[in-house]
């Protein structure tokens, strides 16, 4: 019998210079500070003796090995990002980074940030550029009418407003 592998949907590469930081400092902070603490409870543990059935010993390479796989993960995806830090010409229409007010068909109001996939934040509003929701909304403006299919149903969207961050540098 054959293993099926559900293919990945392909991640977008865009990130904003805050998120690119983030995940700098987080790499940073598990490079410097987390795995040298984790490496010594697990030498601490280790001199204990017997290593198969020291619990704390056991736990400790689990976390290492949790670590070390975020630590691979995080120094491929920011090689692999392209950093957004500018606002685009037309700042009437939506691209990513794009902060939109929208308004349903039943008056109710949402706004909702264009982000790249590693900085969703679902109670700030911030949604990925890979979103349904995102990928209808790219390149329309003020006024527009936006429909986006759901699992409830289909919604109609209507962009009220359309506003960038201007990049720190």
């Amino acid at each position: 019998m054959r293993t099926v592998v559900p293919k990945r949907e392909a991640r977008s590469n865009y990130i904003t210079r805050e998120g690119a930081e983030r995940l700098r400092e987080e790499l940073k902070h598990l490079l410097k500070v987390k795995r040298p603490e984790i490496t010594r409870a697990v030498q601490a543990a280790a001199a204990l003796g017997d290593r198969s059935e020291n619990a704390e010993y056991i736990y400790g390479k689990k976390m290492l090995r949790e670590t070390d796989r975020r630590i691979r993960y995080l120094e491929k995806r920011l090689s692999e990002v392209t950093v957004v830090d500018h606002v685009p010409a037309d700042q009437s229409r939506i691209f990513f980074g794009a902060e939109v007010e929208l308004e349903t068909e039943t008056g109710e109001a949402r706004i909702v940030r264009i982000v790249g996939p590693d900085e969703i934040d679902t109670e700030r509003g911030w949604i990925s550029i890979d979103a349904p929701l995102a990928r209808a909304l790219i390149k329309k403006t003020i006024d527009d009418e936006v429909a986006v299919r759901t699992p409830a149903g289909e919604t109609l969207y209507y962009v009220i407003a359309v506003h960038y961050r201007q990049p720190r540098h």
